[in-house]
């Protein structure tokens, strides 16, 4: 037993039997004859040398630490501000889907159909003003068939107003039957 506990541990090889069992019975003997071994003090050295290496990082994480938090503050701001950009970007691109709406080609076909319906009745309702005012006028002068010269003015007036109402009716009129004829072209620019 005593070989193979030389073999095992050769800095015990000089310790005598006795010394070997005091060194069992007392633990203060024990602790002095473990701590001398080389082994052991190569890793209580090494231990330390890491413990000081644990220390000069921990120091130099502290002094980075204040930085790495306001690096995570600006983080979170930029990604909060992002957020709330992309968010505006949203309603921005949903109001300018609203507004170019009202600019693609179907809207305007519409727009220039109903233009052209409305420039119609208007020149219809135009007529009918007239032809109503003159044979409310024309009853009350019975007497009277010599033109006078506010009833002419009233006919010059009413047809320029007539003929405008309809050059522009004609216009969008025309207008409208190029594009059903597909003669009309929209840029995108």
């Amino acid at each position: 037993m005593s070989n193979s506990l030389t073999e095992g541990f050769p800095e015990l090889a000089h310790l005598s039997r006795e010394d070997l069992e005091d060194l069992l019975a007392d633990p203060t003997y024990f602790q002095a004859a473990f701590h001398s071994l080389g082994y052991v003090k190569e890793l209580y050295r090494s231990q330390a040398e890491l413990g000081h290496a644990n220390e000069a990082i921990a120091k130099n994480n502290l002094v980075l630490q204040q930085r790495l938090y306001d690096l995570r503050t600006e983080t979170k701001d930029a990604f909060e501000d992002a957020k709330n950009l992309e968010a505006r970007w949203k309603e921005l691109d949903k109001e300018q889907k609203e507004v170019y709406q009202r600019f693609t080609p179907q809207f305007l076909l519409m727009r220039l159909r109903h233009s052209t319906t409305a420039q119609d009745d208007a020149s219809e309702a135009l007529v009918s003003s007239f032809i109503q005012q003159t044979s409310s006028s024309s009853t009350e002068n019975v007497e009277s068939r010599t033109g006078t010269p506010k009833a002419s003015r009233e006919l010059d007036d009413f047809i320029k107003e007539y003929k405008e109402l309809r050059r522009v009716y004609h216009k969008r009129a025309l207008w409208g039957e190029k594009w059903a004829n597909g003669q009309v072209m929209w840029r995108d620019d």
